[in-house]
């Protein structure tokens, strides 16, 4: 089994470059390091014509019109590979997808509801995940966590309301809410940047760690497509054995992770509830933190999804 995985952002963030290779991790965990290439989506063609792979797999955003999959794609079909594109920017670049919808075999949205919306006959939800080399970090019961609350992420819209509705618990406490737009809060808030390979360190300072999704819409006018499934800091904060307290309006986290391993709030209540419960008791973070992290390891890791993949081609006889 080779496999060539390829994209083409050129101006990405440096969290979206991390995912990108942590989906190389995965299938290097699975099938080998010497069956996986990474390449530019521009040199992908010739890339695919010489290694003649068993898969093609575009990776990561459709939107900008530099990023061309047609010529790779007709060379996978030219040596019989299956063409596979997982669209990690769902529900938030849609309007965009008709870019890819002619074009691969099979498409994969991270979105569970936007994967409705593609008008594509195989079209299915996979979710994004953590990365078992990058974001695992052995649970320490003696390491030491100073910050009470922490948050990491833009000061989105939606953010701001939900810490603007549950900053009253925070009294008393040490919070730490930091990202671009977070700064005029006040005292605990920060715009600081946090890079993603600090992001883990900083994990481990931490009792709870708040997880509030985004809302940042780039293209996505059409069907105005809520998110429904969660980001992958929430496989990356649970391999890195950190307690989080997740902000739901759906049941959708239940598919990953149960109550005892990480959870919800929907309102002020229960997250001081919640809060109060979990500041109190050592025993308690430890517990739900370690059922976390062996869930992750079980279940959420992009080795994980590449199985499915392989899986989902295989009783197709595609790959």
């Amino acid at each position: 089994m080779k496999v060539v995985i390829c994209g083409g952002v050129a101006l990405e963030s440096q969290a979206n470059a991390q995912i990108r290779q942590s989906i190389k991790d995965g299938w290097v965990e699975l099938i080998g390091e010497e069956n996986v290439i990474t390449t530019h989506i521009s040199g992908a063609p010739n890339v695919v014509a010489a290694l003649r792979p068993n898969i093609v797999l575009g990776i990561g955003s459709y939107l900008p019109e530099t990023v061309y999959f047609t010529e790779v794609a007709r060379e996978a079909q030219r040596c019989g590979a299956a063409t596979v594109f997982w669209a990690t920017e769902d529900p938030y670049e849609k309007d965009a997808s008709y870019r890819i919808e002619s074009i691969f075999d099979v498409i994969f949205s991270c979105d569970r509801w936007g994967a409705r919306f593609y008008e594509h006959p195989q079209t299915y939800h996979l979710p994004l995940a953590g990365c078992g080399r990058r974001h695992f970090v052995p649970w320490r019961a003696e390491m030491e966590r100073p910050i009470d609350v922490l948050f990491c992420g833009v000061a989105f819209s939606s953010r701001q309301e939900i810490v603007e509705d549950i900053r009253g618990n925070f009294t008393g406490l040490n919070v730490s809410i930091i990202g671009p737009g977070w700064g005029r809060f006040g005292a605990g808030f920060s715009d600081r940047r946090i890079e993603k390979d600090q992001l883990i360190a900083l994990y481990s300072r931490a009792k709870i760690i708040l997880n509030l999704g985004r809302s940042l819409h780039f293209d996505n006018k059409r069907y105005m497509i809520a998110p429904s499934s969660p980001g992958p800091r929430t496989f990356e904060a649970a391999l890195a054995g950190s307690v989080q307290f997740f902000h739901e309006d759906t049941l959708e986290m239940s598919r990953y992770f149960t109550a005892e391993e990480l959870p919800c709030f929907s309102n002020p209540s229960e997250f001081g509830s919640l809060l109060q419960r979990f500041l109190a008791s050592d025993k308690l973070r430890s517990a739900t933190a370690q059922r976390a992290q062996a869930r992750a390891r079980a279940e959420h890791t992009y080795m994980h999804r590449a199985r499915r993949i392989i899986e989902f081609l295989q009783s197709k006889k595609r790959a």
